[in-house]
């Protein structure tokens, strides 16, 4: 009997015992497994990548950002210009397409670029013969564009080599560009300096944040000059996108694309996308230089309030970007000189391959009075937001 109960205990013992491992087995199966959910939410965490991507003629290393959201969408942004050279959005089938243009690699963004993706200034758009005055002072810049100067000169910020930091916020990856322009940078007075911050946000919106300070008065407009195409460049032209612009005027031009003073309605007009129209529906019944719109819009919004700007979509992959800023015009370019460019992948760029929405104070501001003001003045902080928004329509 007293074997039996012996063998017994022993037994209940050996049970307890495996019972105890089998829990033990349980808890580590599901720390395990913790790790690897952990792991699997780390790849839809944001993120941000820095690598290498050459150097300038001059030697100058370069830096490329990649940027990606918890949504899996992808912005690649170098420090050279502070420009964004890839957007990488989902389709009406889910499948991820780059909508802007751009070039493959450093040295073609420097010897061919038409502002590809560029933070364009100090002033961007046009200057009249490359004149102002300010302050009794007469100031003469550079005149790159026909008689006039264009988006800050010869040498503008946007082939500038900016300082870079990462910047992860709350609402997604972001990367901080710094940028000093000496006094008489391009023929401007005063030194300015500035800051772009680029966030990718989990709402899947590229935000961009402007700041500027300048120990002298100087006119100061800078703006994002991407090209895009919701299609992809690949497939075609951006003829067919539907798009609205939230404007009831727009500032007439000259046949140097210099605006005449008037503000002149939309209505009636080849210029109305107060309702979505596709781009290319009436783009030749008002004939300009190059053949098609480069236009400054007198937005509806308040100016210095975050208002919806445009909006267009793709009608074949249903991808659709809102434009959303603070600033009181937005240049609509349809891209009317791209000339046989050889792009991203190969592809060829050509006449109305993509078209540009670039928020900003009107043309030739400075020499404006009743335009609203582009003078920057010791002790104030230029200040501007816009924000594109990515999402499929039904």
């Amino acid at each position: 009997m007293r074997l039996i109960g012996t063998w017994k205990l022993l037994m209940l013992a050996a049970l307890a015992i495996a019972m105890t491992d089998g829990c033990k087995s349980k808890e580590t199966q599901t720390a395990e497994g913790g790790k690897m959910a952990a792991k699997s939410d780390e790849k839809k965490m944001a993120q941000i990548q820095r690598t290498d991507w050459g150097k300038t003629k001059d030697g100058i290393p370069v830096e490329l950002y990649t940027l990606t959201n918890k949504n899996g969408i992808v912005a690649k942004i170098t420090n050279y210009g502070a420009t964004l050279t890839e957007l990488h959005v989902p389709d009406k089938d889910g499948k991820m397409g780059d909508v802007v243009l751009g070039f493959d690699n450093l040295a073609q963004y420097e010897k061919d670029s038409p502002f590809f993706g560029a933070t364009a200034g100090r002033v961007a758009n046009r200057i009249a013969k490359g004149q102002f005055t300010l302050n009794g002072v007469m100031y003469q810049l550079a005149t790159n564009n026909g008689p006039n100067h264009l988006h800050g000169g010869i040498k503008g910020i946007d082939k500038a080599v900016w300082k870079a930091v990462t910047a992860p916020t709350k609402d997604g990856p972001a990367v901080q560009f710094t940028h000093t322009s000496p006094d008489k940078d391009e023929g401007y007075p005063g030194k300015l300096d500035i800051t772009v911050t680029y966030t990718l946000t989990n709402d899947n919106e590229v935000k961009i944040e402007y700041k500027a300070k300048s120990d002298k008065a100087t006119p100061v407009n800078l703006t994002n000059h991407s090209y895009w195409n919701l299609g992809t460049p690949a497939a075609g032209d951006i003829l067919d996108h539907l798009m609205m612009i939230n404007a009831d005027r727009f500032t007439p031009v000259d046949t140097t694309l210099i605006p005449t003073g008037e503000l002149l309605p939309v209505k009636g007009t080849p210029m109305d996308f107060t309702k979505p129209m596709a781009i290319g529906s009436r783009i030749n019944e008002k004939p300009l230089p190059g053949g098609g719109y480069d236009h400054n819009y007198v937005l509806n919004g308040k100016a210095g309030e975050l208002a919806l700007a445009a909006r267009v979509t793709d009608p074949k992959s249903k991808r659709t970007m809102e434009v959303w800023t603070t600033e009181p015009g937005v240049q609509f370019y349809t891209a009317n000189f791209l000339d046989n460019v050889k792009g991203e992948d190969g592809v060829v760029y050509k006449k109305h391959w993509g078209f540009c929405l670039e928020t900003q104070h009107f043309p030739d501001s400075v020499n404006h009075p009743s335009f609203p003001s582009t003078i920057l003045e010791p002790g104030q902080t230029y200040s501007q937001v816009t924000v594109h928004k990515f999402y499929v329509s039904k």
